[in-house]
């Protein structure tokens, strides 16, 4: 890759932010040595693995990689035979725990496919090393006493000769003989020894070996005589202490070298997943997208954004070449954005060839190309006295000589440096060559010859950024099929200039150049108009299919519900007479059986319980097809007096007003007068009323066959239970014939029927009174009971 392209693309810039997003050293290297690629499948897996990243962090939040140890070298020298130091077992120790939490981050959220899956599948945990580390190491300076066994009983008698050493020492010191002979009383160390401050004036009188003396001589720090064999003590047990943990690193270091490979295959994952999710977390910073890919040329961007720029201040652009023409010549203003343009496009192609997402919309299409090529900015210089134009020509000459089919192309004001009419010349002569041998050309220019020659060569198309007349400002909007106007008159004239100097200006301009400026101007306005016109038929559309949809899904929704209430209503019927055929079958069956049964009572007790029956069914019956009622649609031309009933309130009623736009009326209800909807409305009809008297006509033919029920009832001789039901279901039948007033014989006796009897009577819900006869009712044996109106 041409390094000068990627330095004017500011390739460098999007590594850099990259390299914020990641937590190893490690794999900032490798960034830093990252260029784009141009094998296509080996890009796609680049893309892929990205996206799987962006996936993770938004499903479950950033991966456990907070830090990761350069561990490399310090198992290969344990690989080697070599002892680790406890600073490299303690990093060693910290790549395995992050191997851990990672493992269990990804757990239950990788599917069997994907580079993460597979990554991650590959990392071993080593949780038996992980645990004897940590436990003999508990910093990069200090082992565990509980390390070994003998390194603890090590540490315990240097404590101990310590403690010896202290309290010899402290003895010689506060003695009063050596009081004089000390420069102060206190008890130091030289050279790993105890030692005391003695002044030098008393070096001969005080017995000792002598270690170190002050920077001016006064002092000489002294090892007495008494305590040189519990300082040689303390130093053998100091020099065990060494060894020992030399003893433990070494056996640590061994189980370290035995799972070497798989400590720095463990290494190598980390550091690709934290480059993956470093891509992953720059993505979705960026908001970037994973774009379609071909080799073809063909490239559409989709409101793409320059990464580096202000997300909330740069202008997205729509752009695309390959399919329709090869060249695309921008042109406009300076300030307008068309250099921007150059940039963003140059730098979707590295990232996307880079296995970075890019910052613009779903159904952006990048092509991947061999070789990809930028002259953009300034490039003179001064130690080779070459000018702009010079130093321009020279990149340019470069280019053509290595650009073939395979190559995208990026001029930035192309000609400019020399003299119009040649600068012109060449650039149109540059074009061509490049649009000749295929390859993917974006220019800006300021030459209308360039405007010209794009509008009348075929593979060739015009572009503009727009350029706000009345703001004098640029809008950064590309608009491919168009070339851009100067607007210098234009610009002068806002800023001031006088009329006079402009109208002069223009005269100096020759006809054709005023002609092809007026029809730039008058295409601009035209296409403008367009632009707002399908604009406008766009939203009208979308509102329209949107209503559309709106009033499909209202229709279907209500035919599916007439389809569930018929089809309901269909199955309640069915149900009903199925259940009604079976009760009638059941009830004949009955009525057969009767007519074997010779006891009357009996007999009796029977019939009643099958009339109770058919009531209590023909109530179901009746309640069904009330519910059934109310389903129906609400009443249409409804007049005032027409009898309804209030669905809501299972009320009838009579309307009073008809009903408004909104269908809301006011009905009488007894007493009241009630402001209803129509919709809560059911009318009630001649045939509902023919029914309801037919239905009272056959209770008026029940009672007065019910009627010629007796006033009394003897129950004498029967027990309890059985005079109970006999009394009950006579007092149904005395309730429905009317009666007021009946007589229950129940004899005198021990009183157990009068009782129970009259237990019952308390409770009964045709009771009103009862009370025992009077001497010519039967007395004691009879009681008299008043039936509720």
């Amino acid at each position: 890759m041409n390094e000068k392209t990627l330095r004017v693309l500011e390739y460098h810039k999007i590594k850099d932010k990259l390299i914020l997003e990641t937590v190893s050293e490690m794999a900032k290297e490798h960034i830093k040595d990252l260029m784009p690629l141009s094998d296509l499948q080996e890009i796609k897996s680049l893309l892929a693995e990205t996206s799987e990243a962006v996936s993770l962090l938004i499903k479950k939040g950033n991966i456990p990689l907070n830090q990761i140890y350069n561990t490399k070298n310090a198992i290969i020298m344990s690989e080697k035979g070599g002892t680790l130091t406890p600073t490299q077992l303690l990093e060693i120790l910290y790549n395995m725990k992050t191997t851990k939490n990672v493992k269990n981050f990804f757990k239950d959220d990788i599917t069997s496919e994907g580079v993460l899956a597979s990554l991650t599948s590959s990392l071993i945990t080593h949780r038996n090393i992980e645990d004897e580390i940590g436990r003999c190491i508990l910093s990069e300076s200090e082992i565990s006493d509980n390390a070994s066994v003998e390194l603890k009983n090590i540490r315990r008698n240097i404590v101990k000769q310590n403690e010896a050493l202290r309290s010899k020492l402290n003895s010689i010191i506060s003695s009063s003989s050596n009081k004089a002979m000390l420069q102060d009383a206190i008890i130091t160390l030289r050279q790993g020894r105890y030692v005391i401050p003695v002044k030098q004036e008393y070096r001969s009188r005080f017995q000792g070996i002598v270690h170190d003396q002050s920077s001016t001589g006064a002092t000489l720090f002294i090892e007495p005589v008494s305590i040189v064999n519990m300082n040689n003590e303390l130093r053998e047990l100091q020099i065990k202490e060494e060894a020992e943990i030399e003893k433990i690193l070494a056996e640590l270091s061994l189980l370290v070298a035995e799972k070497a490979s798989e400590l720095l295959s463990n290494l190598e994952i980390l550091i690709k997943l934290d480059y993956i999710f470093a891509k992953g977390k720059l993505s979705v910073k960026m908001k970037g997208i994973e774009p379609k890919l071909n080799d073809d040329g063909n490239m559409r961007i989709r409101k793409g954004r320059h990464p580096l720029l202000d997300v909330s201040k740069v202008v997205p652009i729509d752009i695309h070449i390959g399919k329709d023409f090869n060249t695309l010549v921008i042109t406009g203003p300076n300030t307008g954005g068309k250099t921007v343009t150059l940039k963003t496009v140059g730098l979707f192609i590295l990232m996307t060839q880079s296995g970075l997402h890019i910052p613009a919309e779903f159904g952006t299409e990048i092509s991947i190309f061999k070789k990809i090529f930028a002259d953009i900015g300034d490039e003179q210089s001064i130690e080779q006295s070459l000018s702009t134009f010079s130093s321009h020509m020279k990149n340019i000459v470069e280019i053509l000589e290595n650009a073939d089919y395979n190559s995208a192309v990026f001029l930035d004001e192309l000609g400019a440096g020399t003299d119009p009419t040649e600068g012109a010349a060449l650039a149109i002569s540059i074009l061509e060559y490049l649009n000749n041998i295929g390859a993917k050309t974006i220019a800006t220019t300021h030459y209308t010859e360039l405007k010209k020659y794009a509008l009348v060569n075929e593979g060739v198309e015009n572009a503009s950024v727009e350029f706000d007349i009345e703001t004098l400002s640029p809008t950064y909007r590309l608009i491919i099929g168009t070339p851009g106007r100067s607007n210098a008159f234009e610009i002068s004239k806002k800023l001031g200039l006088n009329d006079e100097i402009i109208q002069e200006a223009r005269k100096l301009l020759g006809n054709e150049d005023i002609a092809f400026e007026d029809i730039i101007s008058t295409i601009e306005k035209d296409k403008r108009d367009a632009e707002n016109e399908r604009d406008e038929a766009v939203r009208l559309k979308i509102e329209i299919k949107k209503l559309k949809d709106e009033l499909d899904r209202k229709s279907l929704k209500l035919e599916e519900q007439r389809e569930k209430i018929l089809q309901d209503a269909k199955n309640e019927a069915r149900k009903i007479l199925k259940e009604t055929k079976a009760y009638a079958d059941n009830i004949i069956n009955e009525l057969h059986k009767l007519e074997t049964i010779t006891d009357d009572k009996e007999r009796n007790r029977s019939i009643e319980g099958l009339r109770k029956n058919i009531k209590n069914k023909f109530s179901e019956v009746s309640q069904s097809s009330e519910e059934n009622e109310n389903l129906t649609e609400a009443p249409k031309n409804l007049k005032i007096g027409d009898s309804v009933k209030i669905i809501t309130l299972n009320q009838s009623a009579n309307v009073l007003t008809l009903p408004d736009k909104n269908g809301e009326l006011t009905v009488q209800a007894g007493l009241m007068k009630i402001n209803v909807n129509i919709k809560n409305l059911r009318k009630i009809n001649e045939n509902n009323k023919s029914v309801k008297g037919s239905r009272s006509s056959v209770a008026n033919i029940y009672r007065s066959k019910t009627a010629l029920i007796s006033p009394q009832i003897d129950v004498r001789g029967q027990l309890l239970d059985d005079a109970i039901m006999d009394v009950d279901k006579y007092l149904d039948d005395a309730y429905i014939a009317g009666l007021h007033q009946v007589t229950i014989i129940h004899g005198k006796g021990e009183g157990i029927l009068r009782e129970g009897l009259h237990s019952m009577l308390k409770s009964h819900k045709h009771v009103e009174s009862y009370r025992i006869g009077n001497y010519n009712e039967g007395g004691d044996g009879a009681t008299i009971v008043n039936i509720r109106g």
